[in-house]
């Protein structure tokens, strides 16, 4: 016992966990020092409501986590005149490489990928707490405060866990698709992983300090008079938002400069032009929600009314800066998701990818037409009435390069040879429900079916018809075809099929039913609701639907962690793919390629005979005459005389 705790306590984490803790104090600590030096009380009213203390002592708790977790060690060495380079095997071993900072790609996308769980598995929790209070008309057992609380958690949780998850697949999969040993910045990876841990505590913690009640968007005036957790959930965000722009930084360099011999930007996977795209509005947009929730605080902190319009300030601004990062943020979550089908597609399909350059170019378009699109959110928020038909024409323009992707998936699937396996399940459980998502977009983009629709539960509806089918069954899609790569096993295909035929139906009657309220006239984010409205019944299937899918995600965890260790061995290419992951032994070597691969061919002609995509093994090239050094003379062989 000694031993396993002694193992447990020189963890890298929890030593982080430690630092948290300590560099919070320091942080509340010097606030009470300079109140002294002022003639102030140290502490004003008490230390759950005392605001400059929790939000001074969460930003250096958060440096002092990184400091305990080792991910500012090495800079640190650096500028005191050390090495810079990554000296080989830096790198824990075995399990505890999971646990510490890792400079491989590999280890980094399952840390991301694991700690995506955790919270995709906290946001869950709190959403079936929400549901089981919404079964029946009535308080049961939730305050209103506790209930907003939990809406703005669930909410944010669950975005937060999607960007951490995109950021798993990005990290794991985009090096080992372009030929790449690591990303283009290892120390700068492994420090966009680790600072989302001590901000997911920070918004954990709002709970602790009273809550919040504006939901997951924070609008003023009721984020800048709410309770005090509301600054521990802004800061959380902030803190997460700066990892979401350091892992865009890196997945672009390494796209760019990182490629190997023959792969031109026409010859990238599917899945990379998709990362690509991602991280260019990761990279640009992200600051403005850090920008809109940093004025909040200030506002709270120092007085400075930003968005107080007795003061001159603008509440409208704050949507506007909230939503020009928050509607083009969905197509972060969503991306990489389809991506990841227009990855799977052809492989399960055994043909080519049809308009492949169309895919890749929509998404780019994608990326681009999704900035100018985010005030079809305020079309109730009395903003200038003129900005309306604008932005309903560029959010319905922002279908286009969408529905390319819809049209080149069915000509896929058109007469292809297509296999089932749980991977292609999921893929087409994501066409299907994503393609629902898109259609019941436009209802929301036009202004006239916006005014009625808005705030209603039509819109959670499909909200989570487009993360579902945008994010969440790809991501399984992902684990379920990646996992033998990552593990050298299969997960178990019953349990698979179980845990995609108990989901899928469970999510088409919830949301249908959050349709049907919606439509009827139930408002979104509310704790109860008037019984004789006669949504009782309507309700309690929705939340039975929602703990369905719940059990549905407890079978692919026990699924996952039973076929990590006792799962089928993985021998080969397993899916027959033409991909370079799987021309390769799994797992995946630890650098990836023994030596560079050479790209010949274009990367999903499945099917075609005689085509070849990578070369694994490439001779080693001719030298050009003019390099050739000139080879010494050399005596003629005597020839035989005759009879010899």
């Amino acid at each position: 016992m000694n031993v396993r705790m002694s193992n447990i306590i020189t963890l890298a984490i929890f030593r982080g966990f430690l630092g948290q803790i300590i560099g919070a104090v320091i942080g509340a600590s010097i606030v009470m020092f300079i109140r002294v030096l002022m003639g102030l009380d140290p502490v004003i009213g008490s230390l759950a409501t005392d605001e400059p203390l929790l939000v001074v002592g969460g930003l250096v708790g958060v440096v002092g986590f990184m400091a305990g977790v080792g991910s500012l060690t090495d800079w640190v060495k650096i500028s005191l005149g050390g090495d810079p380079h990554i000296p080989h095997g830096a790198d824990p071993r075995g399990w505890r490489r999971y646990f510490a900072v890792s400079y491989d790609h590999k280890v980094i996308g399952i840390q991301y990928g694991v700690l995506g769980v955790i919270l995709f598995l906290m946001a869950g929790l709190f959403a079936l707490t929400m549901r089981t209070e919404l079964a029946t008309s009535g308080l049961q057992f939730i305050s209103f405060n506790l209930f907003n609380s939990l809406i703005g958690l669930h909410g944010m949780v669950m975005i937060a866990s999607i960007l951490i998850g995109v950021a798993a697949m990005m990290n794991y999969l985009v090096p080992m698709l372009i030929g790449a040993t690591d990303m283009a910045f290892p120390r700068l990876n492994a420090f966009a992983f680790w600072i989302n841990v001590p901000g997911a505590l920070l918004v954990a913690s709002s709970l602790l300090f009273g809550g919040f009640e504006t939901g997951w968007t924070g609008y003023p005036p009721l984020s800048t008079r709410t309770f005090p957790g509301v600054q521990m959930f802004f800061l959380g965000v902030y803190v997460i938002g700066l990892s979401s722009i350091l892992g865009a930084l890196n997945i672009i360099a390494t796209t760019l400069r990182m490629r190997t011999t023959g792969m031109t930007l026409f010859r990238m996977p599917i899945f990379v032009w998709a990362a690509f795209a991602t991280s260019l509005i990761g990279l640009t947009a992200t600051q403005l929600i850090g920008l809109s929730f940093q004025l909040v605080m200030f506002e709270r902190l120092f007085g400075m009314d930003f968005f107080n319009p007795n003061a001159g300030g603008n509440v409208i601004l704050f949507q506007h800066l909230f939503w020009f990062y928050s509607h083009p943020a969905v197509y972060i979550f969503v991306l990489p998701g389809l991506g990841i089908i227009s990855e799977l597609l052809p492989v399960f399909c055994r043909k080519p990818l049809f308009g492949y350059r169309w895919i890749a170019m929509s998404s780019i378009a994608i990326a681009l037409v999704g900035f100018l699109v985010w005030a079809h959110h305020m079309f109730t928020s009395g903003m200038e009435e003129y900005l309306r038909v604008p932005f309903m024409y560029s959010t319905l323009l922002v279908a286009v390069p969408t529905g390319v992707k819809f049209f080149s998936w069915v000509g896929t699937l058109w007469g292809g040879k297509i296999e089932t396996p749980t991977p292609m399940l999921f893929v087409l459980g994501a066409i299907t429900v994503f393609l629902f998502g898109g259609l019941t977009g436009p209802p929301h983009g036009t202004v006239s079916t916006d005014l009625h629709l808005h705030d209603s539960y039509f819109v959670v509806g499909h909200f989570h018809n487009t993360m579902f089918g945008g994010f969440v069954y790809p991501f399984f899609a992902a684990i379920y075809y990646w996992f033998p790569k990552i593990t050298g096993r299969r997960m178990n295909e019953t349990m698979g099929w179980l845990h995609f035929w108990l989901m899928t139906p469970a999510f088409w009657f919830m949301t249908g039913g959050m349709f049907w309220v919606g439509l009827m006239g139930m408002r979104r984010r509310i704790a109860d609701y008037d019984p004789a409205l006669g949504f009782d019944n309507v309700h309690l299937f929705v939340t039975l639907s929602a703990f369905l899918i719940g059990v549905s995600v407890l079978i692919f965890l026990g699924n996952m962690i039973y076929s990590a260790r006792h799962g089928e061995i993985a021998e080969g290419n397993l899916w027959r793919s033409r991909s370079p992951e799987w021309q390769v032994p799994s797992p995946m070597p630890q650098h990836n390629y023994d030596e560079p691969f050479v790209v010949t061919g274009e990367p999903y002609d499945y099917g075609l005979p005689g085509s070849v995509y990578v070369d694994m093994h490439p001779s080693t090239p001719e030298e050009p005459e003019e390099d050739r050094e000139e080879a010494p003379p050399q005596t003629p062989a005597l020839e035989p005389a005759p009879g010899d």
